[in-house]
């Protein structure tokens, strides 16, 4: 094991969306002295996994390799974090080396747990079930949900905090779409479980009731998974009126999702959490209790909706933030708990959803109200315009 020690002015730990935006965006403000930590060698956009599994999209566009959307000048690390030492800032790596820091900025995503309900983990190895949560599983989620004739498919979203949890609902829709228009869709009963009172949130729930209608989706609310029996293709739901029991021909998972483990047992957390995220002031993305950290994403404890259209406003605001705290001053830029869902209602049309932390409705243009009505136009803005800004500008610091 070795024992060498490196420093840097801004360490930010994760490469992904989050990670690489914000190093890009505080280059571009004059920080000349910044790494990140990325164990993986590939960059993936997963937004575009659930086209993947929809059959709107082939898998090999939404990976790059991740040495190539790196920011030039920024230091790539290639390694896991095992720990972080607050008291002496540095964090440890997998193998065994030291990086100290000014200020760190903690963005490692989300962990999917597939162990937490029994039999997830055995039942998705097995020919019948995959999810759009994993570039793997989307791809097989393709092909199992292509290929069904006739049979019962069940789509599910967990309970607790989910990276873009209403993206279980979007494979869903193009499937049902692709199997009306092939003539099968009578012959397939089809059943989306989710944890919340409704499809969503009130101001958008119109436009889902109306395409589950249409399509003859059963919608299970106040609803989720409890356990998984692989070999014999059974599901049991728990809801209002106690356990249900499935069978199913095809099972598409969300999976449960939490804060990576070795951030669970730092000190970054809030004393008595429970779910293990970085500890911030939802405004500012720093953390209370230890001024040189910060957070975003997926694994902040902010209060918005976790998802990748509230990193482009998070890395926006921490980029300023951190800038300014470099030179000496407080920060002053204030995250508003934007966030955005698309909800792909059909292989060529999208219910674009935007919203604060409150539920609220927040739209980018306010006067587009058709925004938040079945669109061919956002679709298209969907699947083709914001991939190709994504990797061209997103990822350059630059919007």
């Amino acid at each position: 094991m070795s024992e060498q020690q490196a420093h840097h002015q801004v360490l930010v730990i994760g490469g992904g969306n989050g990670g690489i935006s914000v190093a890009a965006r505080l280059r571009r403000s004059g920080v000349d002295d910044i790494a990140i930590i990325e164990p993986r060698e590939q960059h993936q956009y997963k937004p575009l996994f659930s086209h993947v599994a929809g059959g709107t999209a082939p898998a090999g566009i939404t990976v790059r390799p991740q040495r190539e959307v790196m920011p030039k000048g920024v230091e790539w690390i290639q390694d896991a974090v095992t720990a972080v030492q607050p008291d002496a800032n540095a964090v440890v790596l997998e193998t065994g080396d030291r990086v100290t820091f000014d200020q760190l900025i903690v963005c490692p995503g989300i962990q999917l747990d597939w162990g937490r309900v029994p039999g997830l983990a055995e039942a998705i190895q097995t020919p019948a079930a995959a999810s759009h949560y994993e570039f793997e599983l989307a791809q097989k989620a393709s092909l199992l949900l292509r290929d069904l004739k006739e049979g019962t498919v069940v789509f599910t979203q967990p309970d607790g905090p989910a990276s873009c949890a209403g993206a279980a609902q979007k494979p869903m829709y193009q499937a049902c779409d692709y199997w009306r228009a092939t003539g099968v869709l009578d012959r397939i009963r089809v059943v989306m479980v989710v944890p919340t009172e409704t499809a969503f949130l009130p101001p958008f729930d119109r436009e889902l009731e109306r395409k589950i209608e249409e399509y003859g989706i059963e919608l299970r609310t106040r609803s989720v998974l409890l356990r998984v029996d692989f070999a014999a293709q059974e599901v049991v739901i728990g809801g209002p009126d106690g356990p249900e029991h499935l069978h199913y021909d095809v099972l598409n998972v969300e999976p449960p999702q939490s804060a990576p483990d070795w951030l669970k047992a730092s000190v970054l957390p809030a004393p008595g959490s429970s779910g293990g995220f970085v500890e911030v002031d939802p405004r500012t993305l720093r953390h209370p209790r230890l001024p040189r950290v910060w957070a975003l994403g997926d694994a902040a404890a902010t209060t918005n909706s976790k998802c990748g259209g509230a990193l482009r406003k998070q890395t926006w605001v921490l980029a300023k933030n951190v800038s300014r705290v470099l030179r000496g001053k407080e920060p002053k830029a204030r995250y508003d708990g934007y966030a955005v869902c698309p909800f792909t209602v059909s292989r060529s049309t999208v219910v674009w959803a935007e919203f604060d932390d409150t539920g609220t409705p927040k739209p980018s243009i306010p006067f587009f109200r058709r925004m938040y009505r079945e669109s061919r136009l956002s679709w298209v803005f969907d699947r083709h315009v914001l991939p190709w800004v994504y990797w061209n500008l997103i990822l350059t610091g630059r919007v």
